[in-house]
């Protein structure tokens, strides 16, 4: 039998970390499958969108094509476009079935009901797109003013997705009120996104490496004979093309990580903001009492 983990309760940084690799061990199975299964028809689309931009740049660079480069500048456009939308689809519907998976877990004792995870992750799923464009905007409009403003907000845009799934906040209720959850517990939640975050990413980099070797193999960068006239014909390789979309399938995967980290991240503040957990916990008791 599985072992149940507690969202609802207070958690150190450590304890985040290690529930967080926990619950996706316990659950691997049936959590990717019933993740992927709502988002792959649009995570398909992206990884062959990804795939088409990389064979259109290269084609472009390609002096030979010279006369065809406005039909190519024109798809290009049309592949940025398709790329850009099919991968916040597949974010958006990936990260929502996360956090619907986790909200089914809780609800019932460990037992995820998978049609109520599909069922709610498109029943929410504009809105959810919604708040998460609007996360980005905040997000990339931050970075812009400065460097240090998004290690600011990064903080509350962490949690403002699980808002709107565990407590059904509006969008506005959920931006605004991600700020009053982390005023008091800001910097062990910064320190918390950040190792998680550095977790993920020296991850994700090992699965680049394949991709990252092999296209500096085809360069000659390692036996000293680089030709730079290779360097186009690289972005058409069949192969290369091949490990970038594995690689992408798999940061797409790793993304998993950060979002239940973040469910982790939002019930540790709940718990010490409203004592929810506890008052459930209190509650259970008396009625078994009863």
């Amino acid at each position: 039998m599985k072992s149940f983990i507690e969202f609802k309760k207070q958690r150190e940084l450590a304890d985040i970390i290690t529930d967080t690799f926990g619950f996706i061990r316990v659950e691997l199975k049936p959590f990717l499958k019933t993740v992927l299964k709502i988002s792959g028809p649009y995570l398909a689309i992206f990884l062959l969108a990804m795939a088409a931009y990389t064979y259109t740049v290269g084609d472009i660079f390609n002096l030979s094509n010279f006369n065809g480069q406005t039909n190519n500048l024109l798809l290009l456009f049309f592949v940025i476009i398709l790329f850009i939308v099919s991968a916040m689809l597949a974010y958006t519907f990936a990260t929502s079935a996360v956090l619907h998976y986790i909200e089914s877990y809780i609800n019932n004792n460990g037992n995820v009901n998978k049609e109520e995870v599909k069922h709610n992750t498109n029943d929410t799923i504009w809105s959810f797109l919604g708040l998460n464009v609007l996360k980005w905007l905040t997000l990339i409009g931050s970075a812009f003013i400065c460097i240090f403003p998004i290690f600011y907000f990064m903080v509350p845009m962490t949690v403002v997705l699980c808002l709107f799934v565990f407590e059904k906040k509006d969008i506005g209720s959920s931006f605004s009120d991600s700020f009053k959850l982390i005023k008091d517990e800001f910097w062990i939640t910064f320190a918390t996104i950040f190792v998680l975050g550095l977790i993920v990413m020296v991850a994700g980099y090992a699965f680049s490496l394949p991709a990252s070797i092999y296209s500096f193999i085809k360069l000659g960068v390692f036996s000293g004979e680089m030709d730079p006239t290779t360097m186009t014909s690289s972005f058409v390789d069949p192969v290369l093309i091949l490990l970038n979309m594995i690689s992408y399938l798999f940061q797409f995967i790793l993304n998993f990580i950060s979002v239940v980290g973040a469910a982790f991240i939002y019930f540790n503040l709940n718990e010490r903001k409203n004592f929810t957990g506890t008052l459930e916990r209190i509650q259970s008791i008396g009625k078994s009492e009863d």
